[in-house]
């Protein structure tokens, strides 16, 4: 059988779209195992089966795919696991041979229903689903996890305990929970080897607190809050995202990344000063020395929408 891939959001952000699809990466494993063929979706091209994947909502879908192709993500608004068949394979990493990093998920699931994250709907409760040494390519010492809430259950943490005693190189890149670091979870973060930082999230006030008590505990056993990166969920409430963005000057040299809330099926689309303040204000790192409204009133020149 001649099959086709279709990776919508690498379509979509072109050139800047660094990271694999994991689903494709298993299903062209598993036609590959099979004896199909398997290539890059091309318009004119015909094929026996083409299968279209796509992560976010506000990448545009490619008229040109066939009718009967097979898609598959939350940007099609599918929810559906891949089938047992496929999801047991080992990624195909030769589409991608610009990765030099091994992905995967070691737990599924979260134990929380934040409302802005597909997570919940999509997989459940956290629950094991593969051991690290399932993961891990023998090519490179660089391992992503993909997991939402790793620390949250017992099989994550004694993933990462186990992973501590090797030479992989870690990236939690959906980040971890504030809430879920412990002196035991804190000890075992310190012996992990990382790629560039250990990633969290402070989407919610009620964060601040334990992000707090986070970076204390590991600059006791010895990372310094340089080696902290942090997501901020920036939404309508104003107050709310200055709040959050404020309390992170409290560890200085921690990094913040601004992400703009967006759903573009509920029609929620990030507003300008939402886009400015995390492209310009926050990335530029202005934020840690000069006011939201101090930066927007010397900043009135790009401001072309209502601001808050």
């Amino acid at each position: 059988m001649r099959i086709a891939i279709h990776d919508a959001d690498a379509e979509h952000f072109g050139t800047h779209n660094k990271f694999p699809n994991y689903a494709l990466m298993k299903i062209s494993a598993y036609h590959k195992a099979r004896g199909d063929t398997v290539e890059w979706f091309m318009a004119l091209d015909h094929y026996d089966r083409v299968y279209s994947s796509k992560v976010f909502d506000f990448t545009e879908e490619d008229p040109y795919l066939p009718s009967d192709a097979i898609k598959g993500g939350t940007g099609y608004g599918i929810f559906e696991d891949l089938p047992e068949e496929i999801d047991c394979q080992f990624p195909d990493y030769s589409i991608y041979p610009e990765c030099d990093y091994a992905i995967g998920f070691l737990t599924r699931g979260c134990i929380n229903k934040c409302p802005h994250c597909y997570v919940p709907q999509k997989e459940g409760n956290i629950r094991p689903y593969r051991t690290w040494q399932e993961v891990v390519r023998q090519d490179t010492n660089k391992l992503t996890l993909l997991d939402n809430n790793i620390l949250a259950h017992p099989h994550g943490i004694e993933q990462l305990r186990q992973l501590a005693e090797t030479d992989y190189l870690l990236d939690v890149n959906q980040a971890m929970s504030v809430f879920e670091v412990t002196p035991e979870t804190a000890d075992i973060l310190a012996r992990c080897k990382w790629q560039k930082r250990i990633r969290f999230s402070v989407d919610r006030k009620a964060q601040i607190a334990a992000a707090y008590q986070a970076a204390a505990l590991l600059e006791e056993r010895g990372i310094p809050n340089s080696k902290l990166f942090f997501y901020c969920l920036l939404t309508d409430d104003l107050e709310d995202d200055l709040t959050r963005i404020y309390a992170m000057r409290k560890l200085k040299s921690c990094t913040i990344y601004g992400m703009p809330y967006k759903d573009q099926r509920k029609g929620i689309m990030p507003k300008q000063w939402q886009t400015l303040m995390a492209q310009k204000y926050i990335y530029s790192g202005q934020w840690r020395k000069i006011d939201w409204e101090e930066w927007k009133a010397s900043h009135q020149f790009l401001f072309k929408e209502e601001q808050p």
